[in-house]
């Protein structure tokens, strides 16, 4: 394969890992005010984003958004290199897979536990990220 076509076939990862990690990320979101919720009382949607912004118990969500981010910037990057994606591919398949964080790792593990959303939308990034 030349560089063009897989700087193509990387991008087109990028793309498809894109809408699977913002489901993953709502659907962690969701969890997490459910559970906040259960303690503090009904939120609004004004309310839940300023906790996702700044609120200890949301923190951790904050390393899926940064993936997210990372993989805009670099899908906007010219040219796309490949050194660059593998890197990317590599810190999400160590988030979901081994993550070095505490918190997001107990916090994740708990997710799957709690919610068969979170554990599909796991099995389909995993699968893609092989």
């Amino acid at each position: 394969m030349n560089d063009t076509s897989e700087a193509k076939a990387d991008s087109t990862l990028l793309r498809e890992l894109r809408p699977k990690l913002l489901h993953l990320h709502q659907t962690l979101l969701d969890v997490e005010r459910k559970n906040f919720e259960r303690i503090h009382g009904r939120v609004n949607s004004g309310e839940l984003l300023q906790l996702v912004i700044s609120h200890a118990q949301f923190a951790w969500l904050r390393m899926v958004s940064a993936l997210v981010v990372q993989i805009d910037e670099l899908l906007d990057a010219e040219p796309i290199t490949d050194a660059n994606v593998t890197n990317l591919i590599a810190a999400a398949r160590q988030l979901f897979t081994e993550a070095d964080d505490l918190e997001f790792r107990q916090k994740y593990q708990a997710a799957l536990q709690q919610e068969p959303e979170v554990v599909m939308t796991h099995s389909a990034l995993v699968k893609l990220l092989r």
